[in-house]
């Protein structure tokens, strides 16, 4: 039979009772760190072009994002490419970005509306530059590209960017080839249809199109030498964020080089507004980088992202935000 308990022992039971609830709150907290009071309301993350890695990228940290801030929707607007990722940040147009260093240089001495109020979050990972032509050829060299048909992407991308600064630094001007602006979803096709004899591409290692290019087409990627890096690192000539840099000799499938290929690498940033708010920034900055292994499972490059070096954004300060996420966590 039940028997009521002794006011001593009703006493003890709601003692227990408050003690477990107390535990499961503490088990709730820890296995959701911002819980009910993570940021809400709406973000606008410029990606890329469609077939890009900053877009695949995107769609992989919005998957992760809606784990550990539930209550934030976040939209991810496609664009050009690194140089209008910058002007959206810097307008207010976007809330976060990815922009490579060099973009982000070039719209700072520019002086654009903004440009003061650009900020840091994380430093993620290289770009390196594709110089890709057929494998049968007579381009080995990027002075070879005169008079050629050069698609060199679109007009708001880090790829025209650094496709002009790298001509430049081998000597052709504007009137010396025949660009081409197309993204990244049209070259490789263009390539192969002979509408073009040359692209460039500026992205992670492997990127997607190019891989898909190579199995069923036989490339060959042009080096860029350490002459033409050096002549990059000049006043106005280039940008003094562009390293020298190797791509492996088995990068792509359908690559007949023998050895690593010299070429150009520039580092990849996260970015937002010095206004952004700062717990939605700290938010954004853990997520970066404990998501490293759950994106780069499919976007290799992002398996580089790494918390001792991702606190170098330069030429863009840290955002308050991203400051706090540091300083709590330091390797």
């Amino acid at each position: 039979m039940f028997q009521a308990l002794s006011p001593l022992g009703r006493r003890r039971a709601l003692q227990g009772s408050a003690a477990a609830f107390v535990a499961f709150g503490l088990l709730l907290w820890w296995l959701l760190p911002l819980g009910e009071s993570s940021p809400g309301g709406k973000v606008v993350f410029s990606t890329g072009t469609r077939t890009g890695v900053y877009q695949l990228y995107g769609n992989l940290l919005k998957d992760a994002l809606a784990k550990d801030m539930p209550r934030l929707d976040v939209d991810l607007r496609q664009s050009e490419g690194s140089q209008e990722n910058v002007a959206r940040v810097a307008t207010g147009e976007a809330d976060f970005t990815i922009a490579a260093a060099d973009a982000v240089e070039k719209y700072q001495a520019s002086g654009k509306p903004g440009a003061d109020l650009l900020r840091g979050c994380a430093r993620l990972y290289d770009d390196y530059v594709h110089v890709v032509v057929p494998q049968d050829s007579r381009v080995n060299s990027i002075a070879d590209l005169k008079g050629k048909r050069v698609a060199m992407g679109q007009p708001g991308s880090g790829v025209l960017l650094i496709a002009e600064h790298v001509l430049a630094a081998a000597d052709l001007g504007p009137k010396d080839v025949k660009p081409v602006y197309a993204g990244i979803s049209e070259m490789p096709e263009m390539l192969e249809k002979k509408q073009i004899d040359a692209f460039f591409w500026s992205g992670g290692l492997p990127t997607g199109a190019v891989t898909d290019l190579s199995k069923r087409f036989d490339i060959k990627l042009v080096p860029i030498t350490a002459d033409l890096v050096a002549r990059l690192h000049r006043p106005g000539a280039g940008s003094s964020y562009y390293r020298s840099a190797l791509m492996p000799a088995d990068t792509y499938h359908g690559d007949r080089n023998a050895a690593a290929v010299p070429t150009v690498a520039v580092a990849n940033l996260l970015v937002t507004r010095a206004g952004t708010d700062a717990t939605l920034t700290e938010g954004m900055t853990r997520t970066v980088i404990n998501s490293r292994d759950r994106i780069g499972s499919e976007v290799h490059a992002a398996q580089r992202v790494d918390l001792r070096t991702a606190i170098y954004t330069d030429p863009l300060d840290l955002h308050e935000g991203a400051q706090r996420y540091y300083r709590s966590n330091k390797p």
